[in-house]
């Protein structure tokens, strides 16, 4: 999940975190092996679940992107992570869903019946282990994510979640520079609890100034990473691609 990145290196030690609870280590391959994972494909905009639906599986993206948010009692919404291939979204639920899982484009899911899912975790030591860090590392990044929100100016807010998203992909082994925005400027926005239109010219702002350059407004590429460490307002320090 995106959320974890916020996290200060000097508190994750190894990138394990819901998303990659099992990608981190070779009990990843118990699931398809031992549960029977049905596929589902979901169009741009559909759910896979929302919120205060019953918890009946856990999915793997495969392809495709997630949104998770939650609605407050006057209709606005808040983004609270963004799942990617590999990700697995629904698992921390107990009972119901407590947010929404909303498709950014067209996504296949592999479903796994949350039943199964927690036996294996039962008899399996390493994995329950795995899942117990997963949700110590979603705590920190939920705190993480609310100091960003409620405490930095649009700008560091910007800059935290590009950096983020480079740190993400510097764990998985991918371009940290190179940057792809499944979603929309209205999800960043109601992620970094912002308005669209201070997303976009805080962007602006950060193409003029030479930090970022955009393409086709779905691919950044950062062309100063000190540059936009600093103005992240701290948190970032051992961040280095």
């Amino acid at each position: 999940m995106l959320a974890t990145a916020f996290a200060t290196e000097e508190f994750i030690g190894a990138p394990v975190n819901l998303a990659g609870a099992l990608e981190a280590t070779s009990a990843r391959h118990l699931l398809p092996s031992r549960i029977e994972g049905a596929i589902r494909i979901i169009g741009a905009k559909d759910h896979a679940f929302r919120e205060g639906d019953p918890v009946t599986s856990v999915y793997q993206v495969e392809a495709g992107h997630i949104c998770l948010y939650r609605l407050l009692p006057d209709g606005r919404r808040q983004v609270i992570d963004f799942a990617y291939p590999g990700d697995y979204v629904g698992l921390g639920a107990v009972g119901h869903h407590t947010a929404s899982a909303q498709a950014s484009e067209r996504t296949r899911l592999r479903a796994f019946p949350v039943s199964a899912f927690r036996d294996l975790a039962r008899t399996n030591p390493e994995l329950s282990l795995r899942l117990y860090e997963a949700v110590s590392q979603e705590l920190l990044a939920a705190r993480e994510l609310l100091m960003t929100v409620c405490q930095r100016t649009a700008l560091e807010r910007v800059a935290a979640f590009l950096l983020a998203l480079s740190r993400r992909n510097e764990r998985r082994g991918e371009a940290a520079l190179e940057l792809v925005l499944p979603m929309t400027r209205t999800d960043i926005a109601d992620f970094l609890g912002l308005t669209i239109e201070t997303v976009s010219r805080t962007f602006t702002k950060l193409r003029q100034e030479g930090v970022i350059d955009l393409e086709q407004c779905i691919i950044v590429t950062i062309c100063d990473i000190d540059r936009l460490v600093s103005l992240s307002g701290g948190g970032f320090d051992n961040h280095r691609t």
